[in-house]
């Protein structure tokens, strides 16, 4: 693709970078950018520049946050109690959008994958560990993708954590198996998480 300027090819390659996003599609997006007033495309690219210096992660549960404790992990309303555990912050967009969870989440940041690289201290599992060390962890929910890794996950936590005084539930198989959460649909996830059954009953099945 040729382009008369060097500017909108630099723009044009930047987008293009983003998943999803090919080059035609860029070339459609800057030249919107273009017919918009200034302003907006400034306050477009302050609202980046500011998302990606300012934003944080929760420091309890991983969660994505402008300050240093999210608002799910500072609701009083919250059960502090029942801790859902997913891979990334997508998953808890997706769960909290059904309106299913009640509790509070812990985002591991990926799942155990040998294959790529990414074992369990690659991971927020540690700090997983220790909540449920701590005594005040009644429930655990496994959330990940029912995928092998997802299952390999779940497995490994649960051997962490075996023996300590808390339940261990996972999502119900309303996701079919290889399935990520976060395409789920709103239904058929809120239904999974509210008939979940106990991550013992799903190793035998």
């Amino acid at each position: 693709m040729e382009f008369s300027s060097k500017l909108l090819a630099n723009a044009v390659n930047e987008v293009s970078q983003l998943p999803g996003i090919g080059k035609r599609t860029a070339l459609r997006l800057v030249l919107h950018l273009l017919r918009q007033p200034k302003e907006q495309t400034e306050a477009l690219s302050q609202a980046l520049q500011s998302m990606r210096s300012d934003l944080k992660f929760c420091k309890s549960c991983y969660n994505l946050s402008d300050v240093e404790l999210c608002e799910i992990c500072s609701n009083p309303m919250r059960q502090d109690d029942v801790i859902c555990v997913v891979e990334d912050v997508r998953d808890v967009m997706a769960i909290e959008n059904t309106a299913s969870h009640k509790g509070l989440y812990h985002v591991l940041g990926g799942k155990i994958s040998p294959i790529d690289g990414i074992g369990p201290h690659d991971l927020n599992i540690s700090s997983l560990v220790e909540k449920v060390k701590e005594g005040q962890v009644k429930e655990l929910i496994f959330a990940l993708s029912p995928t092998m890794e997802g299952d390999t996950t779940n497995f490994y936590i649960y051997k962490q954590i075996q023996g300590l005084d808390v339940e261990t539930s996972t999502i119900a198989r309303g996701i079919s198996v290889g399935d990520e959460l976060e395409y789920a649909d709103e239904i058929t996830l809120g239904r999974s998480i509210l008939n979940r059954i106990p991550f013992e009953a799903s190793l035998k099945s």
